[in-house]
């Protein structure tokens, strides 16, 4: 059990990539201490733990595989939003995607699936077969109608590449973030996005029947969640990224 707990530590040590005097010297403890840690000679407390992944930036579902190969229970739940004690972010969720109509706004988790969706958006996706429970991942890399209506795919490739590498880069090792990863960096074959002019945005453009859509989007997080799906859950709001776009959505949502 040490001897698992020592190569996770390390591995993430690895990833973020400090020396065990850094890791040391930011937990205030000697580097022979994390040396001990990470060969099995000493035994970490639960506190250890904690302020070592704290220092380590580890997302919640990392700390409790850590807790857990010492031998601890781990300290970070993962409920659905239909929880009854999860009402409060349920709603928080809901308001946000709501109060960003007519535009479209989704929430996913760490692997792209759709767990909400507001009116606008459902409207958008349900025009490439997309409905909450599906994946954005796998529409995007598999044969789906999703590919087909981007116009200017290979730039949402590369950008989509540059992501999920940010979004690997936190959570450490995944197996679905890392296979996606490894596809499309087949598909991309410059990963130098050409300029365009003076835009500052580089939008991703659908084609939807006889009109085209052109948005870009942000990205928000719950701060100081402590359950590990909600701190994984993502909120993505769009935006029209020119006049056409955002007389077409207003149009879009009036008759539907």
């Amino acid at each position: 059990m040490q001897e698992v707990f020592g190569e996770i530590l390390k591995e993430w040590r690895q990833i973020r990539r400090m020396s065990q005097l850094e890791l040391a010297l930011s937990a205030g403890v000697s580097a022979r201490h994390i040396s001990f840690l990470e060969t099995g000679r000493s035994r970490p407390s639960r506190g250890m733990i904690l302020r070592l992944s704290e220092e380590l930036d580890m997302p919640r579902g990392a700390r409790n595989q850590l807790l857990i190969s010492a031998g601890l229970a781990a300290v970070y739940d993962s409920r659905s939003l239909n929880e009854a004690d999860m009402a409060p972010l349920k709603q928080a969720v809901d308001w946000t995607l709501s109060q960003h109509a007519p535009y479209p706004a989704i929430a996913v988790d760490r692997h792209w699936q759709l767990e909400a969706l507001n009116r606008p958006a459902e409207m958008l996706f349900s025009g490439v077969g997309l409905k909450a429970g599906d994946s954005l991942l796998t529409a995007f890399l598999g044969d789906h109608g999703l590919r087909s209506a981007l116009i200017n795919l290979e730039e949402v490739e590369r950008l989509m590449l540059s992501r999920l590498r940010t979004e690997l880069a936190h959570f450490g090792r995944d197996p679905v973030l890392e296979a996606a990863i490894a596809q499309l960096q087949a598909n991309v074959q410059s990963e130098e996005v050409a300029p365009t002019g003076i835009s500052t945005i580089i939008p991703a453009i659908y084609q939807v029947g006889d009109t085209c859509l052109s948005f870009f989007s942000t990205i928000a997080q719950f701060g100081g969640i402590e359950d590990v799906a909600m701190s994984e859950l993502r909120i993505e709001l769009f935006f029209p990224a020119d006049e056409d776009t955002r007389r077409a959505i207003f149009a879009m949502v009036e008759q539907g």
